[in-house]
């Protein structure tokens, strides 16, 4: 019956023309159902699971459970029911109700099937009864307390732990740490004030749920020692999710508490995304990438000793689409393939259902479609970290030919002796066979004229004898059909003066030319591309104009980019012509290409390049540049040394020396020729070179006793740029003057610029006649060894604080806000306005014998002292100096007015300048010819001042009062008169100003 009812639709159809009216489609999924974590304490006693598809006609859904299928309509179900395609069930059991769930969708077209979703019961048990031990610790030992969590789901929960009573919780310190992984307390090094009662609090934020353990109790013993950092947290060999989060972490016991420093293996600094928080302890690496995966590395460092961990990050990445799969409609009996890839990591596997069912794996291969092949494919990649599906119709068809889409063309043109090609294109399935005729003459394949394969005709040579009325027939096992055309030939298009061949400098001005002869029946249209891309000439107009009249092409202000070769292309609705033209630009030299870097050691590498274009001038020579990890700026390029020096112009590689080992480095290089310097390259890779051990010794190297036996050594710390490798530290050295043996103390902070060694034995005796000296020398380590001592310097221990006062103490104003004074340190204050506790300080080095006060307050009675000091404290107090600070400079501008006076060889104006500047011991004039300062000139007292005119011409004044403090405000004179007056002279004159003092 079956093969029947096929075999009345295959006539039924057949002798049917193709349709592409048809609006029915399979279904496709608009929203899918999501996973799921129900608790028995939620509020809703059902869950929804969402499932909507967009088909034509509408389609019907079934629900799968565990690959089983629910039975919706058979039997009714207390538990589930179906709204639309939505899934509920009421009254959830985790027995009967947690597992794997799939909607499936169909229509006539097919069937489709969703992602699956999860329906899981989330719970977080209790803590049990049972009383924690107590946690016995001396101070300044660390300590961990243990959560022991209870078993929960989803296993995603929050710690916290609870100090004494709830709801106080513990804030995380540099000292105190909360793993979330372990959900343990961790202290570095315990204090006093850390006893107390200590409860872990777990929270699962996805069932809203939160539950605490019973007390422990922390007790601490006085006992003050110092511990070795002892890394206890240790984060493990981690894989992260492309583009999503991670978090490290590291936490070490010790006293003193031990300072966390993070690395990225192989890099000088951690990827610009990682985020260190918690005091160091964690370390956060936001929307990851796979150049995120390396090893890491977390160092826990105090003064008694250093403690590292290493693990390895891996990236991966859940399936993406790179090829998938489109709705498509083939011929039957024609060739197919369907193919999917995916991206990820690790590389997804490739399955396929048709219909809901499993089709197979790969790619999917017709090689001769039928009816039975159509329906609804789905490819699904997965792998590790997730699945995804794409959803595509095939639909096979057979129909008899059709042109009602596609006709042949009513009017065609062709060129003469020209190539002409008639398409015919009917809708036909499976594909017809072609009959191609010329008016009644049925036509052949021969020399000039055939018949393609996609049925259009192709005449080569075209003449006017070719020209008729064409017809297309177009025939399968469903049926015939044709179409008709007439073909009309015309002139062919010619370029008749073609651009040529040019060469011009950067910046000048060119013309290139193009003239065509075109059937006189048809328009043309003249078309200019560089280097086959189409010219823009709206959007380059400020380069390029094309003249309207003809296909001249101009181009203006010709830059280094416009080299090429430029076509014009001659267009008319039949055909087309080309000619082209190579134009070469004189200018800078283009920037080299591929610098890469072949060898790298410590101070130098091999560094390659390509050649650019000289653009018309041979290059004379090559220039390199570096930029290290730390340039201030993009632009802080810095000219490398090379070998061999210099560099000519066939070079292409060289090396770049004198670099700093354990750096990173990028290198870029640019040309010379005859007209400059030309564009840098594009930057090389980022590189690093190789360790080495320091050669930089510490520098200022000194110190001094302090009280109860301590010893003081200071130093100015080295450069990160001489570090030459990780590790980097120092060793302080020292020795009482009279011992032989050496004492050496590591410090591993490379920031560090002081040590403090406690000895009761340094102290100075009371039989000890003289100061104690020391000998001190610091040299800098590295994970390859270790550098070279600094001079040694000699260090006092002094017997007392210095018993003699300075003598001698000098002052000297200098300003209303500024004085010198003479001998160290210095304490200042006004004598009757400031008490003496609350006096100005400054410290100054002993090698100095004078000293600038700062921040004094104009016109005061100031009090001086000063005072000797070493490392046991202050000396006595030298006699007070007193001083005067100077007046502040007037606030005010001199006020003036003008009048007409007589003066100067000729009996001619001239301007006298009337003034009065409030409380001034001194007015300054200056003159200045328009655009040029000629001279000041100070007056005093009450009088009048004549002073020479350099020339002739026009003049601006200036005036401004003046105290000893210093100089008032400027007051401008616009000389309007003086121009005018000054330019009715010949000769140079006198100019006559009056300063009035006082108000």
């Amino acid at each position: 019956a079956l093969f029947h009812l096929m075999c009345v639709w295959n006539v039924l159809i057949q002798f049917k023309p193709c349709s592409n009216d048809a609006t029915g489609y399979g279904p496709i999924f608009e929203e899918e159902p999501l996973d799921i974590v129900y608790t028995k304490e939620s509020p809703d006693r059902h869950i929804s699971m969402n499932c909507r598809a967009r088909a034509n006609p509408a389609p019907t859904y079934r629900w799968r459970r565990d690959n089983w299928e629910i039975k919706l309509m058979e039997l009714p179900n207390e538990h589930y029911s179906l709204v639309g395609g939505n899934l509920i069930i009421n009254n959830p059991e985790e027995k009967k109700h947690a597992g794997i769930y799939v909607c499936v969708a169909k229509n006539m077209y097919g069937t489709v099937i969703s992602k699956e979703a999860k329906v899981k019961f989330g719970y977080l048990e209790e803590f049990p009864d049972e009383e924690r031990d107590p946690v016995t610790v001396k101070e300044g030992q660390g300590a961990v307390l243990l959560c022991v969590p209870p078993k929960r789901w989803p296993a995603e929960v929050t710690f916290r732990w609870i100090y004494n009573e709830f709801p106080v919780f513990l804030h995380p310190d540099k000292r105190r740490f909360v793993s979330q992984s372990t959900g343990n307390l961790y202290i570095s090094k315990v204090e006093a004030s850390d006893a107390g009662n200590y409860s872990c609090y777990v929270f699962n934020p996805q069932i809203g749920k939160g539950v605490y353990s019973k007390f422990i109790p922390l007790i601490s013993t006085e006992e003050k020692k110092r511990y070795k950092a002892d890394l206890v947290v240790k984060f493990p060999d981690t894989t992260a999710m492309l583009n999503y989060n991670v978090t490290l972490e590291c936490f070490a016991l010790g006293n003193p508490a031990p300072h966390i420093v993070w690395r990225k293996i192989g890099a000088t600094d951690l990827p610009a995304s990682a985020q260190v928080s918690m005091s160091g302890a964690l370390l956060h690496l936001y929307n990851v990438q796979y150049e995120d995966s390396a090893g890491y590395e977390c160092e826990a460092i105090n003064q008694k000793w250093q403690d590292w961990h290493q693990a390895w990050l891996y990236v991966e990445a859940a399936p993406e689409w790179a090829v998938t799969i489109n709705n498509t409609q083939k011929d039957i009996g024609s060739e197919h393939t369907m193919s999917c890839v995916a991206n990820g990591k690790p590389v997804p596997y490739i399955r396929w259902l048709k219909d809901g069912y499993s089709y197979g794996k790969g790619e999917l291969k017709f090689s001769s479609l039928t009816f039975e092949d159509s329906g609804m494919y789905q490819c699904i990649a997965e792998n590790y970290w997730g699945i995804i599906y794409a959803s595509a119709e095939l639909r096979v068809i057979a129909c008899a030919p059709t042109f009602e889409l596609n006709p042949v063309k009513k009017y065609l043109l062709g060129a003469n002796n020209g190539r002409v090609v008639i398409e015919c294109k009917p809708r036909a399935a499976p594909r017809p066979r072609f009959t191609w005729t010329k008016g009644k003459e049925v036509l052949f394949n021969n020399s000039r004229i055939s018949i393609m394969f996609d049925g259009s005709l192709e005449i080569l040579n075209a003449t006017r004898n070719d020209e008729g009325v064409y017809t297309c027939l177009a025939e399968n096992d469903r049926g015939k059909a044709n179409s008709t055309g007439t073909l009309t030939i015309t002139e062919a298009t010619q370029i008749t003066v073609a651009p040529e061949d040019t060469q011009v400098m950067v910046g000048e001005e060119v013309h290139l030319q193009c003239q065509a002869s075109f059937d006189p029946s048809l328009d043309i249209t003249f078309i200019w591309s560089l280097d086959f891309r189409v010219i823009n000439f709206y959007l380059e107009w400020k380069h390029y104009e094309r003249i309207m009249d003809s296909g001249e092409l101009k181009i203006m202000n010709v830059q280094l980019r416009h080299e090429g070769r430029y076509t014009c292309t001659a267009q008319t609705v039949v055909d087309n012509v080309t000619a082209s033209a190579d134009l070469k630009v004189k200018g800078l030299p283009a920037p080299p290409g591929g610098v890469r870097v072949e060898e790298i050691r410590d101070t130098s590498v091999k560094l390659v390049w390509n050649q650019g274009a000289d653009h018309g001038s041979p290059i004379l020579g090559y220039t390199i540049q570096t930029r290290d990890f730390y340039a201030l700026t993009e632009v802080d390029w810095k000219d490398a040394s090379t070998s061999p020096t210099p560099l000519g112009g066939r070079s292409v590689m060289a090396d770049v020396v004198d670099l700093y080992p354990w750096m990173e480095y990028e290198f870029r290089v640019y040309a010379t020729n005859g007209f400059g310097d030309g564009e840098a390259s594009i930057p090389s890779m980022k590189i690093k070179t190789w360790d080495a051990v320091p050669v930089v010794a510490p520098t200022n190297v000194g110190g001094y006793g302090g009280k109860d036996g301590e010893l003081v050594i200071t130093w100015t710390p080295v450069q990160p740029q001489y570090f030459y490798g990780k590790k980097f530290g120092y060793v302080v050295a020292f020795k009482p003057h009279d011992d032989v043996d050496w004492w050496y103390e590591t410090i591993s902070d490379p920031e560090t610029r002081r040590y403090v060694h406690r000895d009761a034995s340094f102290r100075v005796k009371s039989n000890d006649f003289q100061v104690r000296e020391f000998q001190v020398k610091v040299k800098t380590f590295n994970s390859k060894g270790d550098g070279p001592y600094s001079l040694s310097t000699t260090v006092y221990y002094p017997r007392d604080v210095p018993s003699e006062s300075p003598t001698d103490v000098y002052s000297r104003p200098v300003s209303s806000h500024e004085a010198l004074v003479w001998w160290i340190p210095v304490k200042y204050w006004r004598k009757y306005d400031d008490t003496e506790p609350g006096a100005n300080r400054i410290f100054v080095p002993a090698s100095m014998n004078q000293t600038r006060l700062e921040n004094m307050l104009p016109d005061s009675h100031y009090l001086i002292e000063v005072r000797a000091y070493n490392g046991a404290g202050v000396g006595p107090p030298s006699e007070h100096c007193e001083m005067f600070t100077k007046r502040a400079p007037p606030s005010v501008a001199p006020q003036m007015w003008r009048y007409i006076s007589y003066s100067g060889k000729k009996p001619l104006f001239s301007s006298l300048l009337l003034c009065s500047a409030l409380l001034c011991s001194a007015v300054q004039v200056m003159f200045r010819k328009t655009g040029y300062i000629t001279g000041p000139i100070y007056m005093t007292g009450w009088h009048f001042i004549d002073f020479p005119m350099p020339q002739v011409g026009d003049y601006e004044l200036e005036v401004r009062g003046r105290y000893e403090g210093g100089d008032g405000p400027i007051r401008k004179i616009r000389s309007n008169v003086c121009f005018c007056l000054i330019g009715m002279l010949e000769n140079p004159f006198h100019f006559s100003v009056m300063v009035l003092l006082g108000k």
